[in-house]
């Protein structure tokens, strides 16, 4: 018979990674309801809502009503798990609070146009490198170079497909506790983005303001006019 002490160790050896997982998934992939959690793992629905209630205690994981963009269909919103701040702490941030601290002085020394030079001053970067990875592959698409960018800065960026366009998401941001006090640097970046893809792209949600997905819809270009030849 196992002693009380192996059992513990093995069932931590077995939940831990799994634990990961589920952390990782909605990292990359956004928010995510139990049902879909528990059929990418290959989990029971009973298995999945035992790491999450255990990441919910452990304030890794919150909890909210899915956002649906568009009309809503019968029933009630389904419940989707998103990181929290603490949750997010687990991977690389580019800022803390002594940077909101130095940007705040900042912008009491020089006034609020300084933050916004700031903020183009960030996005040039990502510009530069996009630009020298178009050079280097002109084959890439613009999107897909942005994509590549974006992933390399840390922001964990990939595409969803529409109908009406693409989404572009980043699952993760280094600035989003500056970007929620700071939401000018939101604002270039999409300015950015809109001007990279020539497109006029909408911003649908950001993590700085609490969304678990930054979220930018990407249209399909307006097909040309057919001009009518004259009889």
């Amino acid at each position: 018979m196992k002693s009380l002490e192996v059992v513990v160790m093995e069932t931590e050896v077995v939940e831990t990674p799994t634990r990961q997982r589920v952390v990782d998934l909605i990292l990359n992939d956004g928010p995510q309801t139990a049902k879909q959690l528990a059929d990418r793992l290959a989990l029971t629905p009973a298995a999945v809502r035992r790491h999450l209630a255990s990441l919910l205690d452990d304030g890794i994981l919150a909890s909210r009503e899915e956002r649906v963009y568009g009309p809503r269909g019968r029933g009630r919103p389904s419940k989707v798990f998103v990181l929290t701040d603490a949750g997010r702490a687990e991977f690389t941030q580019a800022y803390d609070d002594l940077a909101i601290a130095a940007i705040r002085r900042l912008q009491a020394v020089a006034g609020p146009n300084a933050i916004r030079e700031l903020a183009h001053d960030r996005v040039e970067e990502i510009e530069q490198r996009y630009l020298q990875l178009r050079q280097d592959d002109p084959e890439l698409g613009c999107l897909d170079a942005l994509v590549e960018v974006l992933d390399l800065d840390g922001y964990a960026a990939s595409v969803r497909p529409l109908r009406t366009g693409d989404q572009l998401l980043q699952h993760h941001c280094p600035v989003a506790h500056v970007a929620a006090e700071f939401p000018i640097l939101c604002e270039i970046e999409t300015q950015l983005f809109s001007r990279l893809l020539n497109s006029h792209v909408q911003r649908l949600a950001t993590i700085a303001h609490g969304d678990g997905v930054c979220t930018t819809h990407v249209p399909h270009p307006l097909p040309t006019p057919q001009i009518p030849r004259r009889k």
